[in-house]
C-alpha cells in the first residue's frame, strides 16, 4: 500500500499526462517521470507511464489532426529505433539509484534547456531538416524516451530551428511522440528470459503490476484532457510554466542529491 503523500504525487503525475497532450503547459510532459519515480521507483515508474502516455497520445492526435509536418519522422524515426533498443539494454545495466540520478538529471537539464532555449535559437534564419542531422537527433531521442520519457528537449532542438507555427510546432511533436512511445511499447513488454535475445533487458518494464496500476490511473487522463482544455481558456500559459520549471527542477534535485524535496509541500 502506498504512503498518501505518494499516491498524491502518482494522481497528480497521471493528470498531468493528460492537461499536457491538451496541448497547455507542454513542461507538464516532463514532470510526470520524476514524480512518478517518487511515488513508485524509476523502474515501475517508467512502466506504469508509458501506458497512459499512449493512451493520452490518442487524445493528442484527435485535437492536432493534420495540423503536422510528418516529413519530419522519417528525418528522426531511424534513429528514434536505435535509440530505444540501445536505451532497453542499458536500462537493465543500471541500479535503482543510478537510474534515479539519471532521470533526475534529464529533469534538469530539461529545465537549463527551457531557460536557455530562446538565446540558443535566436540565429537567423530556419534550417531544412535532413537524415544527417535526423539519425543523430532520433537516438537521442530514442535513448532519453527510453530511459525517461524525457526527449521533449532532443526533439526540440530539431523541430524548434525550423521556424513553425506553433499550431503545427505542437502538432509535430504530438506525432512524433506518438511514434516514438508506440514504438517503445512492445521492447517495454519483452525480456531476455522470454527471447533470449541479449540485446533485450533482462527483465521486461511492463509487467502485470506496472500495468495494473496503469488502468488503475487511466481514467485521471481523460480528466487531466477536460481539466487542460479548461486551463487553456482561463489560465496565462507563461506564468504557470514558471511554476512547472520550479516544480521540475526540484524533482531533478530531489532524485539526483535525495534530498527529500517533496516533504517541504506535503507536511
Amino acid at each position: 500500500m502506498y504512503e498518501p503523500g505518494k499516491l498524491i504525487i502518482a494522481v497528480l503525475a497521471a493528470l498531468f499526462i493528460g492537461v499536457s497532450k491538451a496541448g497547455f503547459g507542454g513542461g507538464l510532459g516532463m514532470l510526470t517521470t520524476p514524480l512518478c519515480v517518487l511515488a513508485f521507483g524509476p523502474k515501475d515508474a517508467i512502466g506504469i507511464l508509458l501506458p497512459l502516455l499512449c493512451a493520452g497520445d490518442l487524445f493528442s492526435l484527435y485535437h492536432y489532426w493534420g495540423k503536422w509536418r510528418r516529413d519530419n519522422l522519417k528525418f528522426l524515426l531511424p534513429g528514434v529505433v536505435i535509440g530505444v533498443v540501445l536505451g532497453v539494454r542499458l536500462i537493465g545495466r543500471f541500479s535503482k539509484d543510478e537510474l534515479n540520478i539519471a532521470i533526475g538529471l534529464l529533469a534538469i537539464s530539461f529545465v537549463v534547456f527551457q531557460v536557455a532555449k530562446e538565446r540558443i535559437f535566436r540565429a537567423e534564419g530556419a534550417f531544412e531538416p535532413s537524415h544527417r542531422l535526423g539519425v543523430p537527433f532520433g537516438i537521442g531521442a530514442g535513448i532519453t524516451s527510453t530511459f525517461a520519457h524525457g526527449a521533449g528537449p532532443v526533439v526540440s532542438m530539431f523541430l524548434i530551428p525550423q521556424r513553425m507555427p506553433k499550431e503545427i510546432y505542437v502538432g509535430t511533436t504530438v506525432l512524433i511522440f506518438t511514434w516514438v512511445n508506440w514504438i517503445k511499447l512492445p521492447f517495454y513488454c519483452l525480456d531476455q528470459t522470454l527471447l533470449a535475445w541479449s540485446w533485450l533487458p533482462p527483465e521486461s518494464i511492463i509487467t502485470h503490476r506496472t500495468l495494473v496500476s496503469s488502468l488503475l490511473y487511466l481514467p485521471l487522463v481523460p480528466v487531466g484532457v477536460w481539466l487542460g482544455v479548461w486551463m487553456n481558456r482561463r489560465i496565462p500559459e507563461q506564468s504557470f510554466l514558471k511554476l512547472i520549471y520550479l516544480l521540475v527542477f526540484l524533482a531533478g534535485i530531489e532524485l539526483v542529491f535525495k534530498i527529500d524535496v517533496a516533504s517541504w509541500f506535503l507536511k
